[in-house]
């Protein structure tokens, strides 16, 4: 038995196994993890997500379409792109806009002062499978979001317990945590925000107006 990394329950099992890792279900949140034991070390991760990171074309696409749907007469917005970086000709086009991008990765462009913005909208593009302990980056995330704000998310949904040995998403090791539509309906359940599921694996979450969510360390924010 571990403990969930998102939820904090002691009510997960074994779920998979292979001989690399090891990984186990969560059956609050329905979070499917990675041993801890099997993470990479932190020099083979950056390397293995610094080669994925140079697929510039979907990521600009993503951020552009989210763009247009948080506009909507409203200008400038002020954006976050958390755990990747645009190229410098995307950034040109979102700035020509009249919009701000403040990007954020943890080995090539970190940050610390712009931890106390809030943010109109925030993408997480193909991250979220990344998270170690998901439960402080999703405290965060709802922390940064303005009321009313959106956080689009673009992960792989785990749609299927009974075909994950077939799952070619499993295979990379720097991805520790998978999801299930469940698991994002625990998340907004918890604070009352707004979920929807979109097509190509794509979750946006509106946080709701006059919230006062707050990071806790202690207990459960969003979900832990």
């Amino acid at each position: 038995m571990r403990r969930c990394p998102l939820c904090h329950s002691d009510n997960t099992t074994r779920f998979y196994a292979n001989k690399k890792r090891c990984l186990y279900h969560c059956h609050l949140c329905r979070l499917v993890f990675a041993d801890a034991n099997s993470h990479l070390p932190p020099s083979v991760e950056q390397q293995k997500y610094r080669q994925a990171n140079n697929k510039q074309k979907p990521l600009a696409r993503f951020m552009l379409e989210l763009i247009d749907q948080c506009e909507d007469g409203q200008t400038p917005l002020l954006g976050l792109n958390f755990g990747r970086t645009l190229d410098a000709d995307t950034l040109q086009k979102i700035t020509t806009r009249g919009h701000q991008l403040n990007q954020y990765d943890p080995s090539i462009a970190p940050w610390t002062g712009q931890l106390k913005q809030e943010y109109d909208f925030i993408c997480c593009y193909r991250v979220f499978e990344h998270f170690r302990f998901p439960y402080r980056e999703w405290a965060l995330l709802s922390e940064l979001v303005k009321p009313g704000g959106w956080i689009a998310i673009c992960t792989p949904l785990l749609s299927d317990l009974s075909a994950f040995d077939k799952w070619h998403h499993k295979n990379n090791l720097t991805h520790v945590s998978f999801y299930q539509r469940q698991t994002f309906e625990f998340l907004a359940n918890k604070v009352g925000f707004k979920l929807l599921f979109a097509a190509n694996d794509l979750i946006l979450v509106q946080k709701p107006s006059g919230s006062d969510i707050t990071r806790d360390q202690t207990s459960v924010v969003v979900g832990a």
